[in-house]
């Protein structure tokens, strides 16, 4: 089988396992070798075959020809309605309009003053929260609460938004973020300066939400994140691309928060 000659772009493979913070160990059982090979692949002193080169792409969520050219397409994300610029095929270009984006906000307000005070929820708690709170309103309701964008990582779903939003919320004093240690371990949490514009959530919202933190915001991040991953729309999704809310509607009795019965 042909190889990939790797030593080029070594720096730019362990780059991109620890942005996603993956294992030596994950990816090297991924790609079929052991952990000391993967380290010489890092270090540029052994090739990659062609197919464990597309597979290192497709976990890292970038097309092959990314992966070639050693180069991590944007994510990006525009807070405001603007003119359409011009976008590339690589890229993942989000627009959150202002109606959405203060809605996002509000909901993440209320997160925060219900649940950001426990100490087990930190950042990666309220990426989960967050897919949750709107793929369970999506499947009950067929409609979208927030209608974020939700990217498949080794981790879980992830908010294309959230990290852009919660900058935004920063600058307007609206959140302040404080670093914890929960068993140990750092984390990052953010605690509300400011109240939830109760008036921008509906009553139904407003109860769902609490249902979803009542169910899930004890979890722990790797408890929450393992739970993800039996989630039928986090599974039916590629590596590294958005989750189709739609797929919810295909999920097993242990996630579906929809009473079918009823509807019939």
């Amino acid at each position: 089988m042909a190889n990939y000659h790797i030593s080029k772009h070594s720096k730019f493979i362990q780059q991109m396992r620890k942005k996603r913070n993956l294992t030596q160990e994950y990816l090297a059982s991924k790609i079929g070798v052991s952990r000391p090979t993967y380290i010489q692949i890092e270090q540029g002193e052994k090739d990659l075959t062609i197919s464990s080169a597309k597979t290192l792409a497709d976990i890292f969520g970038i097309s092959f020809d990314d992966f070639i050219g050693g180069k991590e397409p944007r994510h990006e994300v525009i807070l405001e309605k603007v003119s359409a610029g011009k976008k590339t095929d690589s890229s993942l270009q989000i627009r959150v309009t202002r109606k959405n984006l203060d809605k996002f906000k509000q909901v993440l307000l209320y997160i925060l003053e219900k649940v950001g005070g426990k100490p087990n929820v930190g950042e990666t708690v309220l990426h989960k929260l967050l897919y949750f709170i709107d793929f369970d309103y999506y499947e009950k309701f067929e409609e979208n609460l927030m209608g974020a964008t939700y990217i498949k990582n080794h981790h879980g779903p992830t908010s294309v938004e959230l990290g852009t939003i919660l900058k935004d919320m920063q600058k307007n004093g609206e959140i302040e973020a404080v670093k914890s240690k929960y068993f140990n371990h750092l984390q990052k949490k953010y605690l509300p300066v400011k109240r939830a514009d109760l008036n921008a959530l509906s009553a139904r919202e407003i109860g769902h939400i609490e249902e979803v933190l009542a169910r899930l915001s004890d979890k722990n991040a790797k408890e929450i994140e393992n739970y993800s991953h039996e989630d039928i729309p986090w599974k039916a999704a590629k590596e590294g691309q958005p989750i189709s809310y739609e797929s919810v509607f295909y999920r097993d009795e242990r996630y579906s928060v929809r009473n079918y019965d009823d509807d019939l």
